[in-house]
């Protein structure tokens, strides 16, 4: 996939897209280009390409929401970090953003450093994504491995197709087989005690984790632990149940 800018950023609200523009270009070097209506985005990433997406719920012309759905049906997009920011805050409409593919949610109004730093974090998250366009194949008899570095996971050498809070998730329960993480936890590990996350996010995270996973072979790899949260079980530990 060819990279034309490194963030796309879709807002309508013209002193917003300043700042974020300004933020992310002087303090941090990033080639930032700024689209203001659903619809024009939409032609816009079906010409040209970008490593992650800014992108406003309320929008003139196609709804943020609405190019987040129609973002994540088309192949090569699919796997494209998308950092929502919107003036609805409230917890349910974060839920619905990340339950139909929003990598991050940032309400307005934020602070430019935590802008930054949730790009930032999308950003190197994705760095270790596999970005060949043909779909490999997961050898389903092997359990997934964690890399020495902790930087990716592999089945049978073949790195998981994740988006980057669900490949976070998988990899802070890997690193204990069987323990239970509490959300609380989770949510620490995985979005950082600075960041205003709802409980219920790490939910849809490990929803969306868990269908990934049945699409690629490993159904029962992650356990509900009634009152306390979640853990890993290798494949291999499952067989039978």
């Amino acid at each position: 996939m060819a990279t034309d800018v490194d963030i796309l950023i879709i807002e309508d609200d013209p002193d917003i897209a300043s700042m974020m523009t300004m933020q992310l270009t002087h303090r941090k070097g990033y080639r930032c280009e700024v689209v203001d209506d659903g619809d024009r985005a939409r032609a816009w990433l079906g010409q040209s390409r970008c490593r992650l997406l800014i992108l406003d719920r309320m929008l003139p012309g196609m709804s943020g929401m609405q190019l987040l759905r129609w973002l994540r049906k088309e192949k090569e997009l699919a796997r494209l970090p998308v950092l929502m920011v919107t003036a609805l805050g409230a917890p349910q409409e974060r839920v619905h953003g990340l339950s139909d593919g929003a990598d991050d949610y940032l309400p307005k109004p934020f602070d430019p450093d935590e802008l930054l730093a949730r790009v930032e974090a999308l950003l190197r998250r994705c760095e270790q994504m596999t970005q060949a366009a043909a779909k490999k194949v997961v050898d389903r008899h092997a359990d997934p491995v964690l890399a020495e570095d902790g930087m990716s996971v592999t089945v049978g050498g073949v790195e998981l197709e994740l988006r980057p809070m669900e490949l976070a998730v998988l990899k802070v329960l890997m690193r204990k087989p069987g323990k239970a993480r509490s959300r609380d936890y989770l949510l620490d590990k995985v979005w950082g005690v600075n960041n205003f996350v709802e409980p219920r996010t790490v939910d849809v995270t490990v929803k969306r984790l868990r269908q990934a996973l049945k699409e690629q072979g490993m159904k029962k790899c992650i356990k509900t632990v009634r009152g306390v949260g979640y853990c890993y079980r290798a494949p291999s530990a499952t067989k039978g149940e």
